[in-house]
């Protein structure tokens, strides 16, 4: 152990964290003694004009930019009317219904599917992707929407889901065979992919505004961006995954490039490909909360609407909701990825014997849309039916205020004093010379120079446009959250690999906590602890703990058999057998786990703007309350630089522990 404490590498980052930390407490001192005030706040004059510059382009695209006979917004209506037009026809059949006319004057052809056929419609799915026991949890869970008074909102949200995934995911598949075909496309996407996945959705939806202008279009367009880049990830690597021999049989056939890509590589990667679906699908419902604020209505504006009047109650069943549809959804894309592995059965005989649940879809919704003429309770769910648990969800948090307040306030001003105003003071006290140097030293030494000159340009971009103090800021934050969360996550994690049953419930208390919208973690956190930096905090936390503990756990369990059982033989105990073997050996899923970690974090801090936090993410939500698109694209590029430098140092240290440990060549 004092070998590794005094060992050159060890030194070289006691010498880096002491240099920091002198100048950060002696940093007034040194402007002082210099007359230098320029070393702890980047002078105005020096900044670079990139915001304004970033607001007039966008307003030359809208005003002045053209295409031969074309504008640029000409090509905005346009794409705005491609989706526009499925999306009415969706929210008719769902909602709204099929009327002809306007206002007054309209005119009712035919009502919406009835709450009765669209419940039997997504079980008859789940039965033909899965088994009973999955059509049961789907029936279940849009029950659930009907039976808590939350149908029509979920049906609005659902409207957008199915708008949104198939764009989602066709247009990263169509990127991701691209990026396969051709590598300079993959490597022009790759830089695309990683800020598409870090700069905070707040930032583009400035300029999604200006484009589309507010509405449901909007917001669709924005959710499209938020959840394409996994689909063309999970493209390239399942058409790169595909076993040479497969490929060598489709040429020896005769196949061309395009009948080798889609009637060969297509089918056997679409397994791993559902997989990416099934990330759209869980990122568009993410989106919902956040693409409310741009038109989008449904469970996502009930979720916001309750967060602005603080109302605990509706808040709480909205977010549940969502969190319902999510689990349904999820479950449903599962088995169909698991169904694209398996060759469907073939049933002789007529259609309805051979497609006896379309034909119960078809038979139901026919005599759902006659019965709901003559029975309204068949068409629409009946209010009076309705139950809520809106007050308990208040009462309960009042309960918890009234007889618990002192202690929540114990230990948050505990929290407050002896760590993370300390934490804050030594970041907000670093001299941008010093921080950019620093960070510079720090990515040579994990990584060589490419990483450190890469980790100055972009720091240097942060001080340049005068966001070093609020980079700091976010720094603190996402640091001291992600400390936290980590060293709750790991042992949880470690407990769920150890314990057949703590991990089942371990396994469903994070399934849930991933599934919960960003937003709904607010509403308990600032009702109980006000706002301000803790109440941030508890919320990354509880956002931000999942991928801790999941990746804690997988790389427990994937310790090579042999190796525990050489452990067991020297006669380890099971508490040396975990911390002398499995820890060290899951150390690169440990690392990547914590990389996860600080991205679902950094993602977290713009909307935790909302309850007082002083840092980037308040400068991404400035921009788009005041709709100045510069100033939040700056912010939000500022956002995804820091994590980009956060994920290229940890996935440096994972690979060197990979290799350390033998595990890489």
């Amino acid at each position: 152990m004092t070998k590794r404490l005094f060992s050159p590498d060890a030194l070289f980052w006691w010498a880096l964290l002491l240099i920091t930390w002198a100048l950060s407490t002696w940093s007034f001192d040194l402007y002082k003694a210099l007359d230098a005030r320029w070393i702890i706040k980047y002078p105005t004059a020096w900044r670079l004009p990139m915001e304004d510059g970033i607001t007039s382009a966008i307003n030359w695209l809208m005003e002045q930019a053209s295409f031969g006979l074309f504008t640029f917004r000409d090509l905005t209506r346009a794409v705005a009317a491609l989706i526009e037009a499925p999306y009415e026809i969706v929210r008719d059949l769902l909602i709204d219904g099929f009327s002809r006319g306007f206002g007054d004057n309209a005119v009712t052809i035919a009502p919406p599917l009835s709450w009765i056929a669209i419940i039997v419609t997504l079980v008859a799915m789940a039965h033909y992707a899965g088994d009973w026991r999955l059509a049961g949890l789907v029936g279940a869970c849009f029950t659930y929407l009907a039976v808590f008074g939350q149908w029509e909102s979920a049906m609005v949200t659902l409207a957008s889901v199915l708008i949104a995934v198939p764009i989602g995911a066709v247009g990263g598949l169509a990127l991701g065979i691209l990026a396969f075909r051709f590598r300079w496309i993959e490597r022009a996407l790759r830089p695309a992919l990683d800020l598409m996945q870090t700069v905070p959705v707040f930032a583009y939806l400035v300029p999604i505004l200006i484009l589309f202008g507010f509405g449901p279009v909007a917001a669709l367009v924005a959710t499209v961006i938020y959840a394409m880049p996994p689909m063309v990830r999970v493209t390239i690597i399942a058409l790169q995954s595909v076993p040479p021999e497969v490929v060598e049989v489709g040429r020896m056939s005769g196949c061309s490039k395009r009948q080798l890509m889609w009637k060969i590589l297509i089918p056997s990667s679409l397994p791993t490909l559902m997989v990416g679906v099934n990330q759209v699908i869980m990122l568009t419902l993410n989106m919902v909360i956040i693409a409310s604020m741009i038109g989008a209505g449904g469970l996502g504006y009930d979720v916001l609407a309750s967060l602005r009047r603080l109302d605990i109650g509706s808040g709480v069943e909205a977010g549940l909701a969502i969190v319902v549809m999510a689990i349904a959804l999820d479950r449903l894309s599962q088995a169909f990825s698991e169904r694209a592995g398996r060759d469907p059965l073939h049933v002789e005989g007529s259609i309805i014997k051979r497609h006896p649940w379309l034909a119960t879809t078809v038979l139901v919704i026919l005599v759902t849309l006659f019965l709901g003429l003559f029975l309204p309770f068949i068409q629409v769910y009946p209010e009076a039916m309705t139950v809520t648990t809106g007050p308990f969800w208040g009462r309960a948090i009042e309960f918890i205020n009234v007889n618990f307040f002192d202690s929540f306030e114990t230990i948050k001003t505990f929290v407050l004093t002896w760590f993370l105003l300390p934490v804050k003071r030594f970041f907000g006290q670093i001299p941008w010379p010093w921080g950019i140097i620093a960070i510079g030293l720090a990515c040579w030494r994990v990584a060589g120079w490419k990483l450190a000159l890469l980790a100055v340009l972009l720091t240097a971009f942060i001080a340049v446009n005068g966001l070093w103090a609020k980079a700091m800021v976010t720094v603190y934050l996402c640091g001291a959250s992600v400390v936290i969360a980590t060293l709750i996550g790991i042992p949880l994690g470690a407990l769920a690999a150890e314990n057949e049953r703590a991990g089942r419930i371990i396994g469903a208390l994070m399934d849930t906590l991933q599934t919960l919208p960003s937003f709904v973690y607010l509403i308990p956190v600032v009702m109980l602890f006000r706002v301000g930096d803790f109440s941030a905090m508890i919320a990354i936390i509880l956002y931000a703990l999942a991928p801790a503990v999941r990746y804690a756990a997988h790389g427990i369990r994937s310790v090579p058999q042999p190796l525990i059982e050489a452990g067991i033989a020297s006669g380890c105990t099971r508490r040396q057998l975990l911390w002398r073997i499995k820890m060290p050996l899951a150390a690169p899923h440990l690392l990547l786990g914590l990389n996860q970690t600080i991205m679902l974090a950094l993602s977290m801090l713009v909307i935790t703007a909302l309850v007082g936090t002083r840092d980037l993410g308040q400068e991404v939500y400035i921009g788009l309350t005041k709709a100045n698109a510069g100033q939040g694209i700056i912010a939000g590029l500022s956002v995804a630089f820091i994590a980009m430098i956060a994920d290229r140092i940890v996935t440096s240290l994972a690979e060197h522990s990979r290799k350390r440990l033998g595990l890489e060549s």
